[in-house]
């Protein structure tokens, strides 16, 4: 019996992939383990936690390295470095907003092409993950999933995405156009110098956009009838 509920379930998260968010998925996840309630394993619990996240991840990174995933999204768009935006705002003044526009485009870019790295890192770290980790994850804060990823996948992902980071600024031509905008600005008088190294700026807004994404398909759970699943791992471990 357990078999076949475990059967049915994968089943019905394999089917949902390309169709459903990740609180739709676990939502339905969570429908197929209350029919079976205390008649399912806890490794069989944590598999299916295991799948719904793969597929959250999955549409994260698709989201964020499609046509625009960066460029299209305020809420994770890459704009000018801190430091530099004194430049931009003064580029602008003097008539050289279109280059500003362009090296944002360009920027972007090379975020969303990097972010296609990001999937088998993210599952490498579901794949380790312990069932003490799918009950804290299940049971814990809003943000316990994009949490435990960020503990176990931002080194990893640095590694991935910053010589993916360099080569796309580079083909997109934004270090270029960057670099030509500081050393406009730098040549301007009575203006601090600014540095147009832009690689680990980028590399790093870059895996925080990413991470953004990933909060709110986990949010989507929290919100979702779906977080019951945390009262069926109470019944089948005995908690109150």
């Amino acid at each position: 019996m357990k078999k076949t509920l475990l059967s049915i379930s994968l089943l019905i998260l394999m089917n949902s992939c390309q169709a459903q968010n990740l609180g739709g998925i676990l939502k339905q996840a969570g429908d197929v383990l209350n029919q079976g309630k205390g008649g399912l394993s806890t490794d069989e619990i944590s598999q299916g936690l295991k799948e719904a996240l793969t597929v959250g991840i999955k549409n994260s990174s698709s989201q964020a390295s499609a046509l625009n995933g960066f460029l299209g999204n305020e809420a994770i768009k890459l704009l000018f470095p801190p430091e530099a935006q004194k430049v931009e705002q003064k580029l602008r003044q003097i008539g050289l907003g279109n280059e500003c526009d362009k090296f944002i485009t360009a920027l972007n870019r090379g975020a969303e092409k990097a972010s296609e790295k990001a999937v088998p890192i993210f599952v490498d770290a579901i794949t380790k993950m312990t069932i003490q980790d799918a009950l804290g994850i299940l049971k814990g804060d809003k943000n316990a999933a994009t949490l435990y990823l960020k503990k176990t996948s931002s080194a990893a992902l640095a590694n991935a995405f910053s010589p993916v980071i360099e080569e796309s600024i580079n083909s997109t031509g934004a270090t270029r156009m960057y670099g030509d905008i500081a050393n406009t600005y730098n040549r301007l008088p009575f203006v601090q110098k600014v540095n147009p190294d832009l690689k680990n700026y980028a590399t790093q807004k870059a895996i925080d956009g990413l991470f953004s994404l990933v909060e709110k398909e986990e949010l989507k759970i929290r919100e979702n009838p779906a977080a019951r699943v945390t009262d069926l791992l109470k019944k089948v471990f005995g908690a109150q």
